[in-house]
C-alpha cells in the first residue's frame, strides 16, 4: 500500500476518441472512460531534463497501443517535440516480462510496456533505456540506437556512470558494468548464496521505502556504494496465483509483521581493485537503510540508518577509503517518522539541507556536515511535501508545500539565510496542484498541472513562475477525448467540518447535475483514509466519481485523522489504533450531510480499495446504522498478514502488541455488519494478499453472515489491467450500488 504507495488508487480512466460521437453530450458511462486511449488528454510522463537544461525527454503511448511507451524529446531552443525511439521497431511489437521484472514493475506500480524508464549521460549527448530485457543506448549526434547488451536474462536497474564511461546494470542480483568505449563486461559482486543479493533494493525498500535501487556511483566513477542484503531468515512460503485455467505456485519471502526481516549490510567498492570495504552499522542487525547518498566530492556516502521500531533515523556519513563512520543526526520521534528525499547538497558537501518532522510539521533545515545547525528556513503549521533544491548562486531554496492552501501543492522559494520562514514566496501561480522537477542549478523547472477544471498540463516556466512554453497544453478545446463530456462535467465543491475534537477535516463532494428542489439523493463515501494518503485536493478528479455523480450520486469524500499534510498531531492520532478514529471521522461527515436537505440518508454507501478497503470494512462493522452498502476492493483485514516496515511503523512490533492487532484487525467487529457488502481481490495479488480475504470469507461463512464476492484470476492488486477487466471492475460496483441505494 506504500504509505502504502498505492494509496490514491485513484486510476485516471481511459477511453477512446471514438467517444467523440452525439449521445456523448448525455454525460459519461462506465463503458466510454475504459475505452483505449486517454479522456485525460495527451499526458506525458518520466519527463526529466537533459543536464545541460537544453532538452527534456519524457514518455508518450503510442499511437498503435496505449499501454506501449515511446521515448520523447522537447527541444527548449526549437520549440519542438519529436519522436526518439519507437519501442515497436525494437521489440517488434512483442515483450514478455521476466517474474523478477514483473515484480519489480509491481513494486514500482508501471503498468506500462515498452519503454519505461530511461536515463541521460552526464554530457548529455546519450539516452539509455532497457526494453524487452536488454539495454539500449540512443546518441542524439546520430540519431541512432545501438544494442548494449543480448543476454537471455534480463538486466535491472541500469544507468550511465556519473562521467558516462561505464553503463551499470543488475543481473542475477548482482552489479555489472560495460565499459562503454571497450563494450566489455566485468561482474563487480559474487553472491555465495542464493538468499544473499548485491545491489538490489528488496520487497521492503520498494514497497514502503520509495527506495527502488540498491547501488550508488560516486561521482568520480572511483567507488560504487551498494546494499548486499541476506533473506535466508524470513520463511519462504508458497503464494497461489490463481489464473483463467490453472494457477501458479510462487516460492517468496513475505516479511509479515512481527517477523524476520532481511539483514542488511552497507559496502563500498573500489572499482580499480574490486575491493569492498563494509560500513560499521553498529550493533543492533535489525535495521533499515532506507537512502544512500554521496557526497558531492566522492569523498563518502551520507546514508540514513532506521531502526525497526522507526521512532528513530539517524544520518551517518561514511569515509569512501575507510568506510570509517560519523553520526550527523539523530531524529527521534513518540510515534513514527516519516521518510523523505529531502537532504541536498551545498557547497560540495560541506553543507547541506535537512527536511524534518521535529517541530510537528515537515520543514527545511540548513546544517554543516559536521551536523552543526546553521538555521532552520522554514516554519509553521504547513508541510513542505516535494522536491527541494538551491541556486547558492541567487542564495535562493526552492521546494514544493502546502503554505498558502491545504488543498493546493505549489513552488515556493525561501533565501538560503532566513530564519523560521512562515509566509514563503509562491513561485507557482495557478491555483491547483503542481508537481516540479527543477533542472539542475534552479534554472528553470517542469510544471505538471491539474485543477478540478483543467486536465493535467505539462510546461515548462523560469524560477520566478513565468512560463516559458508548452509541453502539453492539453487544453479543453474542440479535439479533445474530454471536449465532447464538458458540458455535462461536474465541478466539486470543497469544504471543512469539525470532529468531536475540534480537529478540521477537509471535504470534498460531487453533487448530480440539475438537482431537483426537495429530492433526496444517495451518496457514495468514496475514501482511502490510510496515512501517507490526500485525496482532498484541488486537481483533477476520478472520472469515475463523475459517471457516479451524472447518474444521480453525491459523491463524498473526506480526509480523516491518519491522513497526511496535516502535520504529525493530525496523522499520529491512528498511532496504535488503526480502524478507530479514522472511521469516527469518516461518521462525522455522515453527521454533517444529515443537516443538507438533498442527502438521503437511508442510502449511504462507501467505497475504497487496499486500505480503502479495510476502512469499508471498518465501516460497515462499526458504523452500520450509517452505511447501507459498501464495496471493499483488496482490503486488509489482519495486519498481522502485511508486511512489516508498514505495520510496524503504526502498530509497532506484534509482540507485546496483541491486543492492538486484535483492536485493528476487522475480525472483532463481523457481526456488526447489517448492510450489504460487496468484497473485490485480485486472485495473484502480491501486496495485500489474497490471504486477507480468504481468513474473511471463512470467518463470515462460519458465522453465516451473507455477503457478496467477485474474485479476479489472475489480477493483481491494480484490480483492472486491462479495459475490459477494468469496465468489469467499476460496472460491478456502479450495479452494486445501484441495487441497494437506489
Amino acid at each position: 500500500m506504500s504509505a502504502m504507495r498505492i494509496f490514491l488508487k485513484i486510476v485516471f480512466i481511459s477511453a477512446s476518441f471514438a467517444a467523440f460521437s452525439a449521445k456523448a453530450s448525455d454525460g459519461l458511462t462506465i463503458k466510454e472512460i475504459t475505452e483505449n486511449g486517454s479522456l485525460n488528454g495527451s499526458v506525458p510522463r518520466g519527463l526529466k531534463f537533459s543536464p545541460d537544461g537544453a532538452r527534456v525527454t519524457f514518455l508518450k503511448s503510442s499511437d498503435e497501443d496505449a499501454r506501449v511507451l515511446d521515448l520523447w524529446e522537447y527541444n527548449l531552443a526549437e520549440k519542438k517535440a519529436q519522436l526518439l525511439v519507437k519501442a515497436s521497431d525494437i521489440t517488434g511489437g512483442e515483450e514478455e516480462l521476466s517474474e523478477e521484472e514483473r515484480g519489480r514493475r509491481e513494486r514500482m506500480r508501471i503498468t506500462n510496456l515498452g519503454i519505461v524508464d530511461f536515463s541521460w549521460s552526464r554530457e548529455g549527448d546519450k539516452l539509455l533505456f532497457p526494453l524487452g530485457g536488454d539495454l539500449y543506448e540512443y546518441s542524439l549526434n546520430d540519431r541512432k540506437t545501438n544494442r548494449l547488451t543480448n543476454n537471455p536474462e534480463y538486466e535491472l536497474d541500469s544507468r550511465f556512470s556519473p562521467n558516462g564511461n561505464y553503463v551499470s546494470y543488475i543481473e542475477n542480483d548482482n552489479i555489472h558494468v560495460v565499459d562503454v568505449k571497450t563494450k566489455s563486461h566485468k561482474t563487480l559482486t559474487m553472491s555465495n548464496s542464493p538468499t544473499i543479493k548485491n545491489g538490489v533494493a528488496e520487497f521492503i525498500a520498494m514497497e514502503e521505502m520509495d527506495r527502488d535501487t540498491g547501488y550508488w556511483w560516486s561521482n568520480d566513477e572511483k567507488y560504487i556504494a551498494y546494499i548486499q542484503f541476506d533473506e535466508k531468515n524470513i520463511d519462504e512460503r508458497g503464494r497461489y496465483e490463481i489464473v483463467r485455467d490453472g494457477f501458479n505456485v510462487l516460492r517468496e519471502r513475505y516479511p509479515r509483521a512481527g517477523s524476520k526481516n532481511v539483514t542488511v549490510k552497507l559496502g563500498i567498492l573500489e572499482l580499480s581493485s574490486g575491493e569492498t570495504k563494509w560500513v560499521d552499522l553498529g550493533d543492533e542487525e535489525d535495521v533499515y537503510l532506507p537512502r544512500v547518498k554521496w557526497v558531492p566530492d566522492s569523498s563518502g556516502v551520507f546514508f540514513q540508518k532506521e531502526n525497526r521500531g522507526q521512532t528513530k533515523l539517524e544520518l551517518i556519513f561514511a569515509d569512501a577509503n575507510t568506510a570509517s563512520t560519523r553520526s550527523v543526526i539523530m531524529e527521534t520521534s513518540d510515534t513514527w517518522i516519516n521518510l523523505n528525499h529531502g537532504l541536498t547538497f551545498l557547497k560540495n558537501g560541506y553543507e547541506f539541507l535537512w527536511q524534518s518532522e521535529r517541530s510537528g510539521f515537515s520543514h527545511i533545515y540548513h546544517y554543516k556536515n559536521d551536523g552543526s545547525l546553521i538555521n532552520q528556513l522554514t516554519d509553521g503549521d504547513w508541510v513542505v511535501n516535494g522536491s527541494i533544491a538551491a541556486n547558492e548562486e541567487k542564495g535562493e531554496v526552492y521546494f514544493i508545500g502546502n503554505a498558502t492552501d491545504y488543498l493546493e501543492r505549489h513552488l515556493y522559494s525561501v533565501p538560503l539565510n532566513s530564519n523560521k520562514e512562515k509566509k514563503p514566496k509562491k513561485i507557482s501561480k495557478r491555483a491547483g496542484w503542481h508537481t516540479v522537477s527543477i533542472a539542475g542549478g534552479g534554472q528553470s523547472y517542469i510544471d505538471n498541472f491539474s485543477n478540478p477544471e483543467t486536465p493535467p498540463q505539462v510546461s515548462i516556466h523560469n524560477m520566478d513562475g513565468s512560463r516559458l512554453m508548452w509541453i502539453e497544453e492539453n487544453q479543453l478545446k474542440q479535439g479533445h477525448p474530454y471536449y465532447a463530456y464538458k458540458q455535462s462535467h461536474i465541478y466539486p465543491e470543497f469544504g471543512v467540518i469539525e470532529n468531536n475534537d475540534g480537529n478540521e477535516l477537509h471535504y470534498q463532494m460531487y453533487k448530480p447535475a440539475n438537482m431537483e428542489k426537495g429530492k433526496k439523493y444517495p451518496v457514495i463515501f468514496a475514501l482511502y483514509g490510510g496515512p501517507g494518503s490526500q485525496l482532498v485536493r484541488k486537481s483533477w478528479g476520478n472520472l469515475l466519481h463523475q459517471v457516479w455523480a451524472q447518474d444521480g450520486y453525491v459523491v463524498f469524500t473526506l480526509d480523516n485523522r491518519g491522513t497526511s499534510n496535516k502535520g504529525t498531531k493530525f496523522a499520529g492520532a491512528v498511532y496504535r489504533h488503526m480502524g478507530k478514529y479514522e472511521v469516527e471521522d469518516q461518521v462525522a461527515g455522515a453527521e454533517y450531510l444529515k443537516t443538507l436537505d438533498f442527502i438521503d440518508m437511508e442510502n449511504v454507501g462507501v467505497q475504497g480499495h487496499s486500505y480503502g478497503g479495510y476502512m469499508v470494512l471498518m465501516s460497515m462493522f462499526t458504523a452500520p446504522n450509517v452505511f447501507k452498502a459498501g464495496v471493499s476492493g483488496a482490503p486488509v483485514t489482519d495486519w498481522r498478514l502485511y508486511d512489516t516496515h508498514y505495520t510496524e511503523r503504526f502498530l509497532g512490533h506484534t509482540e507485546g502488541g496483541k491486543d492492538v492487532y486484535d483492536k485493528s484487525s476487522v475480525f472483532p467487529y463481523v457481526e456488526g455488519l447489517k448492510g450489504k457488502l460487496l468484497v473485490l481481490h485480485g486472485m495473484a495479488d502480491d501486496n495485500v494478499l489474497f490471504n486477507h480475504t480468504s481468513m474473511l470469507l471463512d470467518e463470515m461463512q462460519q458465522k453465516a453472515i451473507q455477503f457478496d464476492f467477485m474474485a479476479y484470476p489472475g489480477q493483481t492488486h491494480r484490480l483492472g489491467s486491462d479495459r475490459m477487466r477494468r469496465r468489469h471492475v467499476y460496472e460491478t460496483m456502479k450495479r452494486y450500488f445501484d441495487d441497494h441505494l437506489k
